[in-house]
């Protein structure tokens, strides 16, 4: 593995790139963390805290709610908490994301250069959608994977696999884009490289990031897109 950037390298040949959204793309995860929140506050549950929050980073919208419901014994339906948190998030999103600048200048060279590219990730379709027209990001990026379209979220792999497939791709051939373990983890399960960008501070040596090719253990404030481009370019050695 690869840590920190590699060395320069021939032009990346045309690599089927997916990309996670929340936390890899966009800082998505304190509008999450808020909307939590303030859903979790309306059944009494007013001890949440941004540290409860990052056990679920990678996760799927209805996973973590499903847990949250359990193990604060919330008495009401999941599609209710799904419906109220989807609400809580999108009048967040629309308000403020930011997409992480050198994952745009990334976004910018690889769609410049042909490269396929889908996302692929544990939020809903329109949040996927709502996030991406936001930042400008929808017109680079076009093909989308929900996990509500596939039948099991991160860890496992299908929703790698199935922008894999939409994009035409070997999933042998893909890369992701991960800052999550779950996320790192369903990478590796669809046997596609990984790149990791670990959202949580010190979390870069989770061992799900022990089979990414590269990482950046300082997160956004060490990934270049330049350095990732040029690894792209490099043999895959993992066979």
């Amino acid at each position: 593995m690869t840590s920190l950037s590699a060395s320069r390298a021939p032009s990346a040949r045309a690599v089927p790139v997916i990309f996670d959204l929340d936390g890899t793309l966009v800082d998505s995860e304190p509008n999450y963390f808020e909307a939590a929140r303030r859903v979790l506050a309306g059944y009494g549950v007013t001890d949440f805290s941004w540290e409860d929050h990052t056990r679920f980073i990678g996760i799927s919208t209805r996973e973590t709610l499903l847990t949250l419901k359990r193990e604060y014994r919330i008495d009401a339906p999941i599609e209710e908490l799904l419906a109220a948190k989807n609400h809580a998030y999108l009048e967040l999103a629309r308000a403020h994301t930011r997409a992480f600048p050198q994952m745009r200048a990334f976004v910018e060279r690889l769609h410049g250069a042909g490269h396929p590219m889908a996302v692929a990730s544990g939020s809903s379709r329109t949040a996927i959608e709502t996030v991406l027209a936001g930042t400008g990001l929808d017109a680079q990026l076009t093909t989308l994977v929900s996990a509500e379209e596939v039948a099991h979220g991160k860890p496992e792999p299908d929703v790698f696999l199935e922008a894999a497939r939409r994009i035409g791709a070997e999933p042998g051939d893909c890369v992701v884009l991960e800052d999550a373990p779950p996320g790192a983890q369903a990478a590796h399960r669809a046997g596609m490289r990984c790149i990791a960008v670990p959202y949580v501070e010190g979390s870069a040596d989770h061992p799900a990031f022990a089979t990414a090719g590269l990482r950046f253990d300082g997160g956004q404030d060490q990934f270049t897109a330049q350095a990732a481009y040029d690894w792209l370019g490099q043999p895959d050695r993992s066979s």
